[in-house]
């Protein structure tokens, strides 16, 4: 059995804040950012970790990386205590922030890696193949001679990527990596993730407000609201939980009277009847099935699915479970 590569042990961060309240005083209110949060995650599982803005997660990747004091509990990463063992920690793991960049913004990307790997201590005969093979795997080689001030958001979503995997780590943090990307990018680097995880081992922590990342990534998931774990699970029992509906719009060849199906309610009607959405839940029905029952009554030229909203999925976890407020 496979040794936990994260262990959380009621772990617990609080902030103080202070705000005006009338005149000259100011008011002192204690925020807390994550309440006693007890898990662990196993060497090579890919975990989604997933809950509204201000649940708590970027404050507990933190205090993983060593950024972060806990204010109480007990954090271990990779096997070390982050903190004091930092530097050596930082061997083990690799890092991205959707909104912060580890590469030099006015060196051309190619740079960046070979800049890493020495940090390091890669020797170059070493680093090279590793470099290489994230270069073939994430396609960038059109653009590895372009300064990183000068590249698309996809391009760079990709650099940081790799940049965090040139020393092979044994845990991959991804904080909403594919924020801002266009459908394309977003497969094109869920597909890479997919494959260098089956061919390293590399343990995956995830989070975003993108459930299709999730779903595609993840086996399992944790939800946090309001800084206390909310669900830990697998993505289909979550869904089974949680039963919210989506929503599928179909564009039809030639307007149409409302279509009926199965499992599902027709809620709206645009264009003169050519466009029409229908909602769903997953514990009844498919998107396919419901798909399949439309076409089989009229030509369907496009279609898009609508998933809940992490925000909305935690709160009725919540609210069903009658969590806090």
């Amino acid at each position: 059995m496979n040794s936990p590569i994260i262990e959380l042990d009621e772990l617990s961060r609080t902030f103080v804040v202070r705000s005006k309240a009338g005149g000259l005083r100011r008011e002192r209110r204690i925020v807390h950012a994550v309440d006693g949060i007890t898990a662990s995650i196993t060497a090579g599982e890919a975990c989604g970790y997933i809950g509204a803005n201000g649940a708590g997660k970027s404050t507990t990747i933190k205090m993983l990386t060593g950024i972060l004091v806990p204010s109480s509990g007990r954090v271990r990463t990779c096997g070390f205590d982050p903190v004091p063992q930092r530097r050596t920690l930082a061997r083990e793991i690799g890092v991205v922030f959707g909104q912060r960049s580890q590469l030099w913004w006015d060196l051309p990307l190619g740079e960046s890696f070979t800049i890493l790997a020495a940090i390091h201590r890669i020797g170059a005969a070493a680093a090279q193949p590793r470099i290489d093979q994230l270069i073939d795997g994430l396609e960038l080689a059109p653009f590895l001679n372009t300064p990183v001030r000068q590249l698309s958001l996809g391009e760079r979503m990709r650099g940081e990527v790799a940049a965090a995997l040139v020393h092979r780590p044994r845990l991959l943090i991804l904080d909403e990596p594919t924020i801002g990307l266009d459908m394309i990018s977003k497969e094109r680097l869920r597909q890479f993730l997919i494959a260098e995880r089956a061919q390293q081992g590399t343990t995956l922590l995830l989070t975003t407000h993108d459930m299709s990342d999730i779903e595609r990534l993840c086996e399992r998931v944790l939800v946090v609201d309001q800084g206390k774990l909310a669900y830990d699970g697998t993505l289909d029992g979550l869904s089974r939980r949680v039963a919210l509906e989506r929503v599928l719009t179909v564009d039809l060849a030639e307007p149409s009277d409302p279509i009926t199906v199965d499992g599902a309610t027709n809620i709206g009607i645009e264009l003169g009847g050519a466009r029409q959405r229908l909602s769903f839940s997953p514990d009844q029905t498919t998107a396919a099935q419901v798909l399949a029952e439309v076409a089989g009554v009229a030509e369907v030229r496009d279609l898009t699915i609508a998933e809940p909203a992490i925000e909305d999925i935690v709160r009725t976890l919540y609210s069903r479970a009658g969590g806090g407020s």
